[in-house]
């Protein structure tokens, strides 16, 4: 503890440890805690030796058998060299896939709406079973479509767009909409 209350909060516990050092990249950095046993993170090499991958931040983990597990720079390039946008959903899709899942919950409350509004004049007990079990699945359907859009069409973002505004044209609750079977 310091001899003043007013230099405790500027103090972090173990900031006097030996291993930790300040500066350039000449210096020899101690090995990352919390890396497996075994692994090591390879030293920067200078500028002049390779200008691209003398940044220190771009340093990533290598396993035992050499392979490199593929750190990202703070510029959004892989170590590789390879771009990492293209795997990253961007925030335009994000707020698109947001609103289209929005629209398909607001489906399934439509359907629910609408179904529940439909008045069922039959009386056999088969009639009833297929009419009910049609009503529950119409609820369903919505969700069910977004949920195997989204799950079938993983590694095509293109194709899951297609199919999920085919399904907000296809699944439109219409009775819902256009008040059918409505008690008056």
């Amino acid at each position: 503890m310091n001899a003043t209350r007013d230099d405790d909060a500027l103090n972090w516990a173990g900031d006097d440890d030996p291993t930790l050092t300040s500066g350039g990249t000449d210096q020899a950095a101690p090995e990352p805690r919390g890396l497996p046993e075994g692994w090591t993170v390879p030293q920067p090499t200078t500028s002049a030796q390779h200008p691209a991958k003398s940044d220190p931040e771009t340093a990533h983990a290598v396993a035992p058998d050499g392979t490199a597990t593929g750190g990202v720079a703070t510029d959004g390039t892989a170590t590789d060299g390879t771009a990492t946008d293209g795997t990253a959903a961007s925030s335009v899709a994000l707020v698109g896939m947001g609103i289209l899942a929005g629209m398909y919950l607001l489906y399934t409350i439509g359907w629910f709406i609408g179904v529940a509004r439909i008045e069922k004049s039959v009386t056999d007990p088969v009639t009833e079973f297929m009419f009910s079990l049609g009503a529950w699945l119409a609820v369903a359907a919505p969700l069910a479509w977004f949920g195997a859009t989204y799950w079938l069409t993983t590694s095509r973002p293109r194709a899951r767009l297609i199919w999920l505004l085919i399904g907000v044209v296809v699944l439109a609750p219409l009775p819902f909409i256009i008040g059918s079977g409505a008690s008056s």
